[in-house]
């Protein structure tokens, strides 16, 4: 079985991959201080109640944005589960798709990844829109090969410096309101906070497709999706897999699986 790991600034993702098939997945906040066995305990106490163990993973890999991380994470691996993980962004795994870009090596492991899932199960071209810790709208040409995008703050970031920024506005959940128009501080937040983002999605896609010329189909991952998805049209299917369906479609690329 393959243990699949996703670290991102905000959650870190674990899954286990018998083939292609997910057998379970867990997500813990970020947080580079946690050690190899904190989460090795964490991990497989919850694995145990799936029914799996330690020695049922015999392959690993890792996409990491956060360089503090990979330390812990690798040792995560290679201690607790005798797997030496293919890592996301070292020169010998080869993701499989052209990154037509200034700096490829800037490019977040994640998006990559998001890319190469992305054309392998709907086509291209096409906008991967990913709500995480940034709102992150990412190429795909025709061809699989990822042609760049655009970083915007995430909708929870955006909220959270309106409460810290503005001394008598609360703090306010992130969801769809039943009205545009706002008839007390905390509706008018939400309004702007929700509507406010769909403007930003369908701003942005209309933007890039006039652009780039061509039909683009849009799909869209990451915690918000589906909240955001029921709003606007443009976005066409949620995938909140993505991420770790390519993960396991690289390793399987590398070694052969």
């Amino acid at each position: 079985m393959l243990l699949t790991i996703d670290a991102g600034n905000t959650n870190v993702v674990f899954a286990i991959f018998e083939g292609e098939t997910m057998r379970a997945k867990w997500r813990a906040s970020s947080d580079a201080k946690r050690t190899a066995d904190e989460y090795a305990v964490w991990l497989t106490q919850l694995m145990a109640l799936e029914g799996l163990e330690p020695k049922d993973v015999t392959e690993a890999i890792i996409a990491n944005v956060v360089p503090a991380a990979t330390f812990q994470l690798t040792s995560l691996c290679e201690s607790f589960f005798e797997s030496n993980p293919l890592m996301i962004g070292d020169p010998q795994v080869d993701l499989g798709i052209a990154v037509r870009m200034d700096r490829p090596e800037n490019v977040g492991a994640d998006r990559l990844v998001n890319a190469l899932a992305a054309h392998r199960s709907y086509g291209g071209p096409l906008i991967a829109i990913d709500f995480g810790t940034a709102t992150t709208f990412d190429i795909v040409g025709p061809d699989g090969a990822y042609e760049g995008g655009v970083i915007a703050p995430s909708a929870q970031h955006s909220s959270e410096a309106l409460y810290r920024a503005a001394a008598q506005l609360p703090r306010v959940k992130i969801e769809r309101p039943e009205r545009v128009i706002g008839k007390d501080t905390v509706p008018g937040m939400k309004s702007g906070i929700y509507w406010g983002y769909v403007g930003l999605i369908e701003g942005l896609v209309q933007r890039i497709r006039e652009e780039y010329g061509q039909p683009m189909k849009v799909i869209a991952t990451g915690g918000l999706a589906p909240i955001y998805a029921e709003a606007t049209p443009v976005i066409e299917a949620v995938d909140q897999d993505l991420t770790l369906r390519g993960l396991c479609l690289i390793h399987a690329a590398n070694c052969g699986t």
